[in-house]
Order: C-alpha cells, then structure tokens, then sequence
C-alpha cells in the first residue's frame, strides 16, 4: 500500500499498472465508510502477494485528483490496469464484492505471458521468448493467438517441424484468427521447398516459358519459404493476370496470404494490393 499525491500519481499509479494493476482508494479521515473499506483492501492485498498493489488518496489533500476522476462521493475506488482506468465502484462492498471487482480487472495469465513473449522477441531475447511462450500456452492450451504467433516464431528459427506440430494443436475455431492463413501457406512452403527444382532451374524454366505457371507457382512457394515475398508476390501476380483457374485461384489467394505475411510492411501491402486489384479488372 501507498499514499498517492498528485506528484507521484504518474509513478505509483499509471507506470506501475502497466505492469500489475493498481486499486487506488479514495478516502477522507473523517469518512466513516472509509475505515471500513479501508481496511479489507489492505487485507486483500496482503492475501494477493504483490498480484496487485493498493494506492490511498486521501481527498482531503489532494481535490484536483479526486476532481479529475469525478469524485463525488467517498469511498470511491478505481482500478488502474496498463496505463489506464478500467473499472471503479462507490460505497462500500461486501469482501465477496471486492473478491469479485479484483478477479475482473487482474490480468489473464496467459495474456501477460504473450506480452511478455512478444517483448522478448523484439528485443532478440530467443530463449526467454521461447519459454514465455510456452508458459502462455500452458497457462490456456486453447489460446490460438499466442500458438500462432509461438508458430511465426518457430518458422523463423526455421524448427518447421515444431511449428507443423504445434499448428496441429489449434482448434477448429482458429482459422477464423488474424494470421491463420498466411501461416499455413509459410508451412506449406517451407515443408515443399525440399522437393522443389531449386531457384535458378525454376527461373530458367520460366525464361523459356513464361507461360509455365507451375514453374511460377514453385518459384513462388520457394520464395515465400525464404520470406522474400515481394519477389514471390511478382511470380503470383503473374499467375493471377495468366489464368485465374490455375490450381483454383492459387496465385490471388496466395498473395492474400502473403499480405497477411508482410503486415509489418503497409506500404508495400498497399501498392500490391493496388496492382492485384488492377489484375482482377
């Protein structure tokens, strides 16, 4: 527990909650409620070992705070969670009301392991990603957002068994996630690559028949498995403006998949898109 003033609100309130959440209870001396609330706050938050830490802003002293979060009548607590206010409640609660207001603002499990997961990537921390993941996904088997990008990051490490094994285990609903697709043509591509001609032969065969689409396709996938996607985004796009039929649509579904591939590069999405669009014409 701390007391929370003005000065000391951005540190002790809004940059802790970003990483746990914090309650923050508005109190006056003088309010009896209060030293009935008061104290079952601090009651849980012994109980919760540092899961969630407890702010006290005594009103009295500090107007402009309580005024800025519409305080007008005390106990008045509201609860903080990454960076921001979440939830509050005026008066006092039964212990099983504040049990239940806290179970609603704590973070999934899982999600703060995914964040954490995703922050170890960015910063090239391989291992510690690795296991961050794995925790998430033992903390929810079922949560395909975190197994899907568990698997972007194993395709990166090119462990494309691992990751086949693991895009095994989604569920049925997870084609309907954001990435699902894209991830299944990576897989497809870099599980086919080894039975492929290799590049140059590929190139060859289409200098000599710019018509070969399958040629075009397997320099395509080829491509795709070494994440050079603008190159196999040209091979696609010449499918696309060849013959919409060949394998069913393959070369515009394919670079949709691809977009989805190159989400961290809008301005190439973007004119691709454009010229896509313009092959469907």
């Amino acid at each position: 527990m701390s007391d929370v003033t003005l000065q000391n609100f951005e540190t002790d309130v809004i940059e802790t909650s970003r990483q746990i959440p914090v309650l923050v209870d508005f109190w006056a001396p003088w309010c009896g409620p209060c030293r009935t609330l008061g104290p079952m706050l601090e009651k849980l938050e012994g109980e919760a070992a540092g899961k969630w830490r407890l702010a006290k802003v005594n009103v009295d002293e500090n107007q402009e705070l309580a005024a800025h979060f519409g305080v007008r009548s005390i106990p008045h607590v509201v609860a903080f969670a990454d960076g921001k206010a979440v939830d509050q409640f005026t008066g006092v609660l039964p212990e099983s009301g504040l049990r239940e207001f806290i179970a609603r603002v704590m973070p999934d499990p899982g999600q703060v392991a995914l964040r954490a997961a995703l922050d170890h990537a960015a910063l090239g921390d391989r291992d510690a990603a690795r296991s961050a993941f794995q925790a998430a996904l033992a903390f929810d088997p079922g949560f395909d957002a975190a197994r899907l990008e568990y698997i972007g990051f194993l395709l990166d490490e090119d462990a494309l068994d691992q990751a086949q094994a693991e895009f095994g285990m989604l569920s049925p609903g997870a084609a309907q996630e954001d990435g699902y697709a894209a991830l299944r043509t990576r897989i497809e591509a870099m599980r086919g690559v080894s039975d492929l001609p290799d590049a140059a032969t590929l190139e060859a065969r289409i200098a000599a028949a710019p018509g070969d689409l399958q040629a075009r396709l397997d320099l395509a996938r080829a491509l795709i498995a070494h994440r050079q996607y603008e190159k196999a985004l040209e091979q696609l796009l010449a499918i696309v403006r060849s013959d919409r039929t060949f394998e069913d649509d393959i070369g515009r579904t394919a670079m949709l998949s691809v977009f989805k591939l190159m989400s961290d590069q809008p301005e190439a999405v973007s004119r691709w898109r454009r010229l896509l669009a313009s092959a469907l014409n």
